[in-house]
């Protein structure tokens, strides 16, 4: 993969399957810093939140690396859900036989930039 210019933040092993996650992110990306928080702010579930903590680290990372920079000037470049590592229990039932429960987890890689005002 491309190394990519930004400000990056990486989540790794949430408790969540990417497929949850995925559609949320679908509304943020190549939004503003502050429309991405505001979205996510709206949504009731659980990945939103996993989200807006992504987000709120690369703007962290960013403030932390450019002392000059605004929070208005920032916006989401990158957003990236990928499957972590799946865990398996195996539920026992009747007649001997057993049923099989995969635990799936996810890594989110968040990229933001600073648009330049000309």
């Amino acid at each position: 993969m491309e190394a990519t210019k930004g400000y990056r933040a990486l989540l790794k092993n949430l408790p969540m399957s990417p497929s949850k996650i995925r559609p949320i992110a679908n509304h943020i990306r190549r939004k503003s810093y502050i429309d991405a928080i505001a979205i996510l702010d709206a949504f009731p579930q659980k990945g939103a939140g996993y989200l807006k903590k992504a987000i709120q680290s690369a703007a962290a990372n960013a403030m932390y690396q450019d002392q000059n920079l605004d929070e208005e000037s920032l916006f989401v470049t990158e957003l990236l859900v990928d499957g972590g590592p799946s865990r398996t229990t195996i539920w026992p039932r009747s007649h001997g036989r057993a049923d099989r429960q995969i635990k799936r987890s996810s890594h989110i890689r968040v990229v933001l930039d600073h648009k330049v005002v000309e």
